[in-house]
């Protein structure tokens, strides 16, 4: 029993090493020779558990050659246009200024139904409203709508913004964020100033406390409805760069 739970434990391991290898992707977001390598990966760590005869050694080894491929064609999809398109392919407009390419549909094996619940996801419920879409790499689809129906941006009404910037957590599930404070330039006064307005009585109740650029705070207790504080915080002054 304690040699199959040293073995779990060790390619457990192993595999989260390799799987963070690929970066962080969701399943859909994975290329082809990527989602390949995943089920291999989760198929092959299954034999040294299931088979006890198996050595640790010839039961690992398939693991780091399997990490190892994905490096060497992940290295060579960087340095190769020509191999990318082979390794990851490449995107395939489905609709355009003519309508829906039902060639290009047949080529990638997708339906008409498939085609309208891809276009909903995107927020899309007519194909009149759509000029192009595109399905990426990874099987993604991407939409540009026609003009008429583009949402409208403070740009094509001549408004000018203050520069969008991150929120910034200040405390994540009952513990403050030093580090973000500092790089505010703002202490603990500022944050408990700003609770008691609040009427916070306990840091540890709170899941997530969040300032953004324009001094709002907002407050998520662990039970309960959230609050939001104006602060005296102005934007512009963090920098994540540094």
């Amino acid at each position: 029993m304690f040699i199959f739970i040293v073995r779990s434990a060790l390619l457990y391991i192993i595999l989260l090493f390799l799987v963070r290898l690929m970066g962080k992707r969701q399943i859909g977001e994975l290329q082809p020779f990527e989602f390949i390598l995943t089920l291999m990966l989760a198929d092959v760590a299954t034999l040294p558990l299931q088979e006890t005869g198996l050595s640790l050694i010839n039961g690992i080894a398939p693991l780091f050659t399997l990490g190892f491929l994905h490096l060497v064609i992940s290295f060579i999809s960087r340095k190769s246009f020509v191999l990318r398109k082979f390794f990851d392919g490449t995107p395939v407009i489905i609709i355009n200024p003519s309508g829906i390419q039902y060639k290009k549909l047949k080529t990638l094996n997708m339906n008409i139904t498939d085609l309208q619940e891809s276009l909903r996801s995107q927020g899309y419920f007519s194909f009149n409203e759509v000029e192009y879409a595109i399905v990426e790499s990874n099987g993604q689809i991407s939409v540009l709508p026609k003009s008429t129906y583009k949402p409208l941006t403070a740009k094509d009404i001549n408004l000018n913004l203050q520069q969008a910037e991150l929120d910034v957590a200040l405390i994540i599930d009952g513990k403050v964020m030093g580090q973000n404070l500092q790089k505010l330039n703002l202490g603990e006064i500022f944050l408990v100033k700003y609770l008691k307005k609040a009427k916070v009585e306990n840091i540890k109740d709170l899941l997530l406390v969040t300032v953004s650029t324009n001094g709002d705070m907002y407050i998520q207790p662990k039970k309960g409805k959230y609050k939001t504080v104006k602060t005296s915080f102005k934007g512009g002054e963090l920098r994540w760069s540094k």
